[in-house]
């Protein structure tokens, strides 16, 4: 397995690593795999979607030489000083930091805009002037947007459904021309729906599965937006930082490239609430109310992943059920 090859590389020389976005959900899991394989990360994050109890769960796993190796700087990506600054003698950059939510960006398309296009923009221009070793971004599946097609391959996309989506194009259109322009290398990670521990089941916001989670926990109503056949690449967060670490590390590339994060599965909302129930053991009956169809959703997801089991070498672990087995048991 070449992930594996990879890693023990690592250990025996070890990077430099900025996680932008190092306190939410997915940085703050990079943060623990990077650390637990010895290297040095810095990590960046105003904590407008981030929290320090997800920092405070990487300590806790961490050796405490380990965590001497991770650099704090609470700062924002909007800030192009601040990002220049964390980028010195850095070898590999992942960029997280991001306002996501589909939802959120429909009721406030600026602050999304100036946070995924600006602060993207000013992460990719340091990045460059510090000449980094590699540049791997967060980009999503939403970036389909109408595309009827499934499995979504990487090369036919649609238009997009909501303010994120355009924010997450722009990025993979500022990456191309960035490599058109200056040769400067990057790698988006079209993530589809990542879940796994320390993802937040609180507010307007939340994911679906913590947010389910946290209901059926509490014998709360659930709420399904639409009919709940609408379907999802659930993927595994064990998978994403597979491909983040793969992708930092990949000598092939000879062009900025864009990638899905997925499983190539496909799950309804309505097969989903019963996974979670039949998980934690709540066969009991649990109030399903279904509401409207919820605007800027993409009716359908799944993903092929043969383009990055090609080329970086990806293999995930973990299926949907997999996934979800290992988070609530």
């Amino acid at each position: 397995m070449k992930y594996n090859q990879v890693k023990d590389k690592l250990l025996a020389s070890p990077k430099t690593w900025l996680v932008t976005g190092v306190a939410g959900f997915i940085g703050s899991n990079l943060l623990e795999a990077l650390l637990l394989l010895d290297q040095t990360v810095i990590g960046l994050d105003n904590f407008s979607t981030g929290h320090q109890h997800n920092l405070d769960a990487v300590k806790d796993v961490a050796s405490e030489k380990q965590w001497e190796r991770f650099q704090f700087v609470q700062g924002d990506i909007c800030n192009y000083d601040t990002c220049k600054s964390v980028l010195r003698n850095v070898d590999y950059v992942l960029h997280q930091a991001a306002l996501g939510s589909v939802p959120r960006s429909i009721e406030n398309p600026i602050n999304t805009n100036a946070s995924n296009i600006s602060g993207f923009l000013n992460m990719l221009t340091a990045a460059k002037e510090q000449d980094v070793s590699s540049f791997i971004y967060a980009a999503s599946s939403s970036t389909y947007g109408d595309h009827p097609d499934l499995p979504k391959v990487e090369d036919k996309i649609g238009n997009p459904l909501s303010p994120y989506a355009v924010t997450k194009y722009v990025n993979e259109l500022y990456a191309d021309v960035f490599y058109r322009t200056y040769d400067f290398k990057s790698v988006g990670l079209r993530y589809f729906n990542v879940f796994g521990p320390r993802q937040d089941p609180e507010g307007a916001y939340a994911a679906v599965i913590p947010k389910w989670v946290a209901a059926v926990n509490a014998s709360d109503t659930v709420y399904i937006n639409g009919d709940g056949e609408t379907s999802r690449d659930f993927c595994y967060i064990e998978n994403v930082v597979q491909i983040n670490i793969l992708a930092a590390t990949a000598e092939n590339l000879t062009k900025s490239e864009v990638y899905n994060v997925a499983v190539g599965g496909q799950t309804s909302l309505n097969q989903l609430i019963e996974l979670i129930k039949e998980n934690l053991r709540k066969n009991t009956f649990t109030d399903i109310v279904y509401k409207d169809f919820r605007a800027g959703d993409v009716r359908h997801s799944k993903a092929s992943i043969d383009k990055a089991i090609r080329e970086l070498g990806y293999d995930p672990q973990f299926n949907m059920n997999q996934g979800l087995g290992k988070l609530l048991n």
